[in-house]
């Protein structure tokens, strides 16, 4: 079965870059935990896991921004909320995810919101990994490259987004 263009589109750019990545072809997953269990050599920890939200920001527009956090955390709505001077937030449905990306399924979301004009924020702990890895668009398909170089191509916005409490 083909994948979903976007995982030709990371690859070719990691190649053009030069950047060092290793791929993953396995078992359809949806959450981070499925995703650990068939990523030998990786920590959840290291699982950039990307989240799409949809805020009403404080001029009162809707929005749409990529939240990317360690396979094992959930954010914080109260943090997300306060750095984004959002008066409103919530998990983009199925449907956007899915007008936004081109067709991705939730759970093959790669933390590249920059491939569809999405504003990203990474939370700064993922970045002490010296590697991460991530579904590259599809949920049969993980990669793995250095934390550096994606900041380099995706050049995130770094923040605190975790927290204990629940997203909302």
């Amino acid at each position: 079965m083909p994948y979903h263009k976007t995982v030709s589109d990371i690859l070719n750019l990691l190649k053009q870059k030069g950047y060092w990545f290793e791929t993953f072809e396995h078992e359809p997953v949806v959450t981070s935990e499925q995703a650990a269990k068939l990523r030998h050599g990786y920590s959840i920890s290291q699982g950039a896991k990307a989240i799409i939200v949809k805020i009403k920001n404080s001029a009162g527009e809707n929005e749409f921004v990529m939240l990317v956090l360690p396979g094992d955390k959930k954010f914080s709505g109260s943090k997300v909320k306060k750095l984004l001077e959002a008066k409103d937030l919530r998990f983009a449905t199925e449907e956007e995810i899915s007008r936004l990306t081109g067709g991705i399924q939730i759970g093959g979301i790669p933390p590249f919101g920059n491939l569809f004009g999405i504003k990203v924020f990474a939370e700064k702990t993922l970045l002490d990994n010296e590697k991460i890895i991530f579904n590259a668009g599809d949920r049969s398909f993980s990669a793995a490259m250095k934390a550096k170089d994606y900041l380099k191509i995706v050049r995130p916005s770094i923040a605190e987004i975790i927290g204990k409490e629940t997203p909302f």
